[in-house]
């Protein structure tokens, strides 16, 4: 598999640093990631291979691990904390569970629209949130951008996850940031009267919705529809398979994506070996390993995204600051609410 020779390449080459002998062999990062242990593991095996550096992993929900990371203060374990979303990432920011940290190689590899502007968190890996349609039964030229689900010609033909999902509250924030609150709400009330089903379930279940004939057209992240055309279920593959990814918004600001990234906590104690994991993780072979093994886009220019990602074609993406989508998580939620977005 190609994930594992990425791998391999991390530690055999050789390259990956060339201060790791000043960090002491004996030390251990703490990470809590809200990655599913199986899409991190791997990578941090390798940097433990290459840095002698010890890795103490705790996974589990966002919220939860923020909760955890409040409740535990200074005393907290924790050095990094890896998190999927730029709206969460904004809000440890606020809770005051992470410190801004220094790096050349991390400004140097993330553009600094996914970064924080006062360096708390650094983006991982891009998440692009596309319109799939089902093919033969939408013409892509019918399509424009995000505005136009909002058009009656979409009547009960959407499937779109419920308002509680991170992923729709920080499009719907992207949104208020490039058209103002005011044209936003109303385009939500169109996109509520346009769903063909009250939302429910993930991104999954939307595409096998549109699949099964439920609707024409779903909104989804990449990593989702990758993720089925690759199981091991032939219902997955033959699901996703009916799906066509279409790029909004290219005329204009372009696709909204969003980040997987890591915070350096509050209360590390192994900032020095952290901040190396970091850098690890955003070298261009860990870059092609996230591609490859998780189906999201690289946040590092010039990287290998693999065949499957590059079959969808080049696509222009927003270039808001991520930060702009926290700061505009509580409006975005409230918008949803008052449009009746379940």
């Amino acid at each position: 598999m190609k994930s594992k020779k990425i791998i391999e390449a991390l530690f055999i080459t050789g390259l990956m640093f060339s201060s790791v002998s000043s960090v002491r062999a004996a030390e251990t990062v703490s990470v809590y990631s809200a990655r599913q242990e199986a899409l991190i593991k791997p990578l941090l095996d390798a940097f433990t291979r290459e840095t002698k550096i010890a890795v103490k992993l705790v996974t589990g929900g966002d919220d939860a691990l923020l909760k955890r990371l409040e409740s535990e203060g200074l005393n907290s374990p924790a050095d990094l904390l890896i998190s999927v979303d730029a709206g969460r990432l904004f809000r440890a920011k606020t809770m005051g569970v992470t410190q801004s940290f220094s790096s050349a190689a991390a400004k140097a590899a993330v553009p600094a629209q996914y970064r924080d502007p006062e360096g708390h968190w650094v983006g991982l890996s891009l998440r692009a949130r596309p319109i799939l349609y089902v093919k033969g039964k939408v013409d892509p030229a019918t399509l424009s951008g995000y505005e136009d689900l909002a058009d009656p010609k979409w009547k009960k033909k959407i499937c779109i996850r419920s308002s509680d999902s991170i992923y729709n509250q920080s499009m719907v924030a992207s949104l208020i940031v490039a058209n103002g609150g005011e044209k936003t709400e109303a385009w939500a009330r169109g996109l509520v009267a346009n769903m063909a089903l009250p939302p429910k379930g993930g991104d999954r279940d939307q595409i096998k919705a549109a699949a099964a004939g439920q609707c024409d057209i779903a909104v989804a992240n990449t990593y989702y529809l990758v993720g089925m055309l690759t199981a091991k279920d032939r219902g997955q593959v033959e699901a996703a398979q009916k799906m066509g990814v279409f790029w909004p918004n290219q005329n204009g600001r372009g696709a909204h994506v969003n980040i997987s990234g890591v915070a350096l906590a509050k209360s590390a104690k192994n900032k020095d070996a952290a901040i190396k994991l970091v850098e690890f993780m955003l070298l261009p072979e860990s870059q092609s390993w996230y591609a490859e093994a998780n189906g999201e886009y690289p946040v590092r220019a010039g990287v290998d995204e693999g065949a499957l990602l590059k079959s969808w074609g080049k696509f222009k993406a927003d270039g808001v600051s991520l930060a702009k989508l926290g700061e505009n998580n509580a409006a975005a939620v409230k918008l949803m609410d008052r449009a009746g977005w379940k």
